[in-house]
């Protein structure tokens, strides 16, 4: 019998947040590492109150632009801060905020237009003149509306400063409040429909967790601007008068300053982001020194990193906080690490469901018991589940098992009732355990390496590909003694870095990895 303890009725609306933070801690710091297009003038420093009345002034613009109460609203423009805002300014006036990743191609892009029928679009110049250059947005779009300019059949927010501001439209919590876009890996991205009721329940584990936090931390974020993450995330942190830095900028040498200047308490960042800032250790400003707790959210990171991390910070006893989630519902399980286990953890145990809020079960493959050796589907139950794929419910329908959805991924529960998750179904290789856990010993065993994944060969051998440090020549020996408890592994294929295909938070898509690969292995064949 599961103990479930039900999430608030109260619907979390994302138009409202920064209002009803800034009533409570108005003069709380926003620190950005880049000016917003929407609103240049803003500056990259804000409070609380400065953020909330942005969100308001915004939301009049779009009023005014002819976004309404129960319309969709697609954005999809550069990377940038204001994408948040804009997001929450178009909840504030009712309508439905789409969240596009700037990194989906034209054509993409088109197809999810379409699948909407006709919403707002909000874009700029540079998609305008680049991805979106071969589609007819008169068709497309009801309106297509711009940060600023006056290019031709666009409506400009620019010029709609000073609209009227106008009290926020509260919509029933049932009602669709958000859309994010699943990878797309296996073509058109799904668009998961998240209502203000789901977004309390993924609310609620968070705002947990951060409520054991006992003293005022500032939390510095570089997360995408077009995942549920963000959205959440910021929810908590401003409820709780959290300071927060805005990273969209995470190239290390462009961090270390930044995060020495405002010394953040907690940081959470991509995975491949960790990766890369785990050289900030040794960085001269010490940029990680004053870090007591690290966030993992989006994908497994491996162990030797986080190690790695946790040593930078001079704060006593230091934790990194692993989750596993999912878009569809939000974080699942969860663990954490210290200096001394993070090492020698195991990369593939993630921890426990959160008690009485979300719930993991394993259901056999094939008849036979979930083990190690041969892994059931992993299931879910939480109140944070999204209600829908839009306009493909039939789709969504597929992925529930009663009242228990369906991730995709394929793993165990040990004795102790710790979840293990070993791969993504789509992603299993027949001749390897866990694709992930021969990545996490591999990845421990050599410094040089930054990536390693392992992705079926032509003939599903599994066929190991390799990033090093400044694309130095991988050294064989040191390789082959590395995978000799790997006998099966094919000859490896080393690639920079910047070449493997990456989600919208950073994710391998290794489904179009593997396509890339036979396609070269055919030519040079």
């Amino acid at each position: 019998m599961l103990l479930h303890l039900p999430a608030s009725r109260r619907p979390l609306r994302l138009g409202t947040i920064p209002e009803e933070a800034a009533a409570r801690h108005p003069d709380t710091p926003l620190v950005l590492d880049h000016d917003m297009d929407a609103a240049p003038a803003a500056g990259r420093e804000l409070t609380v109150a400065g953020l909330a009345d942005l969100v308001d002034d915004m939301a009049a613009r779009l009023w005014a632009a002819g976004v309404r109460a129960g319309e969709h609203l697609a954005l999809y423009k550069a990377h940038n801060f204001d994408i948040y805002v804009l997001a929450c300014a178009a909840s504030r006036v009712g309508a439905v905020p789409v969240l596009l990743s700037p990194a989906l191609d034209g054509p993409t892009v088109g197809a999810l237009l379409d699948r909407l029928e006709r919403p707002h679009l909000l874009t700029d110049e540079g998609k305008l003149t680049a991805e979106l250059a071969g589609l007819d947005l008169a068709e497309a779009a009801a309106t297509v509306v711009v940060p600023s300019g006056d290019r031709p059949g666009t409506v400009s927010l620019e010029s709609l400063a000073g609209a009227p501001r106008r009290a926020p439209v509260l919509l029933d919590g049932h009602h669709p409040a958000l859309m994010t876009h699943t990878s797309g890996t296996t073509g058109v991205p799904k668009l998961v429909v998240h209502t203000a009721l789901s977004l309390r329940g993924r609310y609620r584990p968070q705002d947990y967790l951060v409520g054991l936090i006992r003293r005022r931390e500032t939390y510095a974020v570089h997360v995408s601007f077009v995942h549920s993450r963000m959205y959440m995330a910021l929810a908590v942190m401003l409820e709780r008068g959290m300071p927060v830095v805005v990273i969209d900028h995470g190239a290390p040498d462009e961090v270390a300053p930044l995060l020495a200047r405002t010394r953040p308490g907690i940081v959470e960042t991509h995975p491949n982001s960790y990766v890369e800032w785990a050289d900030l250790v040794d960085h001269p400003l010490r940029p990680l020194a004053n870090v007591k707790y690290f966030s993992g959210t989006f994908d497994a990171i491996h162990p030797p990193t986080i190690h790695k991390l946790l040593s930078g910070s001079r704060r006593t006893n230091p934790l990194f906080f692993q989750f596993y989630g999912q878009s569809e519902c939000g974080p699942l399980v969860a663990r954490w690490y210290t200096k001394k286990n993070a090492h020698s953890a195991n990369g593939r145990c993630l921890g426990y469901p959160l008690p009485g809020m979300t719930h993991v079960r394993v259901v056999p493959r094939e008849g036979r018991r979930p083990t190690k050796r041969s892994p059931g589907h992993i299931e879910v139950r939480s109140d944070g589940r999204a209600v829908t794929y839009y306009a493909e419910d039939e789709r969504y329908r597929q992925e529930l098992n009663g009242k228990w959805w369906r991730t995709g991924d394929v793993g165990y529960r040990d004795r102790l009732g710790r979840v293990h998750v070993l791969d993504r179904a789509v992603d299993v290789i027949p001749s390897v355990d866990s694709t992930l856990e021969v990545e996490d010993t591999v990845l421990g065993r050599l410094d040089e390496l930054l990536e390693l994944v392992l992705v079926p060969g032509p003939d599903k051998e599994p066929l190991p590909v390799v990033c090093t440090k400044d694309n130095a020549p991988l050294d064989p020996v040191r390789w082959r003694r590395a995978v000799l408890d790997f006998p099966q592994l094919a000859a490896p294929i080393q690639l920079p870095l910047s070449e493997l295909p990456r989600t919208a938070t950073m994710k391998v898509q290794r489904i179009e990895l593997t396509r890339r690969l036979h396609e070269r292995l055919e030519r040079t064949g």
